[in-house]
């Protein structure tokens, strides 16, 4: 169960959110936000790392009291209790108001425990900003940099991912009734790091991210030195890289439209056997994609197999796709999960 405590708005405007006593380093060019326009006011996602916490300074500098932050407490470790503090001092120092959300981040079997996390924390944020603050706040800035960004699309990398994964991290994009901006995706850690200590600010370091056991950490930690001794613009190239990938999804996303206009939604088996190969991949995947549903290579396979041998009344199609079933209903396909 969730349950959330926020900090009140201030109700007596400030020439600047920050104490006075604050002596603040200027912004690098690598910091800097004027490309960034969010709605305001505006959130922050703070977990009280170097990253968020930065952000944090940097926005509320540049929108006196603009800015509202919110912190999710995972319950994973005893080091959170820690993270709330911090975020409450901050918040506190630079007149910002905060909101706390408890989460339980367990992860089910089989589940990874950082997408559990991060799932969580999106729904929580996204409850939270609803609930606060006059439920007016939808733009939401998240602390995430060019580190990664590359670290992201090494993991998709690893798992052999298509467009989508190779994208890596929108600069912007709408998730959960809010709008994500990623404002830092061409700064580095460790910019961001140094200006928070030129300027006296402390973070928090989570214990976890110095864990071997963790893919994201092994590849911060052994990966990344070694790209930036082989290719020092590497965090460029791949950004660019990021960029075609994305630039290419959206081209496989308006085809995919007019497929599934042709065919039909839910689609007509007949319209989809008309299409070659290709084409139908990118269609199911769009059309299972808008119901929230990724499917495996594996799943996608089977399916194709399905759809060319249904060529009679009788054949019948119910094969496991995402954490549902698509099936064959009259002439058409459907998915479904009886849990949903």
């Amino acid at each position: 169960m969730n349950g959330c405590k926020a900090m009140a708005d201030s109700t007596t405007p400030k020439p600047t959110p920050a104490d006075p006593g604050l002596t603040v380093a200027a912004l690098p060019a690598t910091l800097a936000l004027t490309h960034f326009k969010p709605a305001l006011p505006f959130a922050i996602a703070l977990s009280g790392g170097a990253d968020s916490s930065a952000l944090l300074l940097a926005c509320a500098l540049r929108w006196p009291q603009q800015v509202r932050a919110v912190h999710v407490h995972h319950g994973l470790q005893t080091a959170a209790d820690g993270f709330v503090t911090h975020c409450e001092k901050l918040c506190a120092q630079l007149q910002v108001p905060l909101a706390v959300e408890r989460i339980n981040a367990k992860h089910a079997p089989g589940e990874s425990p950082e997408e559990a996390a991060r799932r969580g924390r999106y729904l929580a944020i996204a409850q939270a900003l609803h609930t606060h603050w006059g439920g007016t706040v939808r733009d939401l800035a998240l602390a995430q940099h060019a580190d990664d960004q590359v670290e992201t699309m090494l993991l998709a990398l690893s798992r052999g991912a298509g467009l989508p994964g190779l994208s890596a991290m929108p600069e912007k994009m709408d998730r959960h009734g809010l709008v994500l901006h990623r404002p830092w995706l061409n700064a580095t850690g460790a910019d961001i790091r140094q200006w928070l200590r030129d300027s006296g600010v402390a973070w928090v370091e989570d214990p976890s991210n110095q864990d071997p056991q963790f893919t994201r950490n092994r590849i911060r930690q052994r990966l990344l030195p070694a790209l930036e001794d082989t290719f020092p613009s590497f965090r460029q190239t791949f950004a660019r890289s990021a960029r075609h990938a994305a630039q290419a999804q959206q081209l496989l996303n308006a085809l995919a439209q007019q497929d599934l206009q042709s065919a039909g939604d839910p689609p007509l088996i007949k319209a989809v056997q008309t299409l070659d190969e290709a084409r139908q991949v990118n269609l199911l995947r769009f059309w299972l994609n808008n119901q929230g549903v990724q499917a495996s290579a594996a799943q996608m396979d089977a399916l194709l197999v399905q759809i060319k041998s249904c060529t009679t009344r009788g054949h019948q199609i119910d094969i496991k796709v995402g954490n549902g079933f698509v099936r064959r209903e009259g002439e058409c396909l459907h998915w479904y999960n009886q849990k949903l």
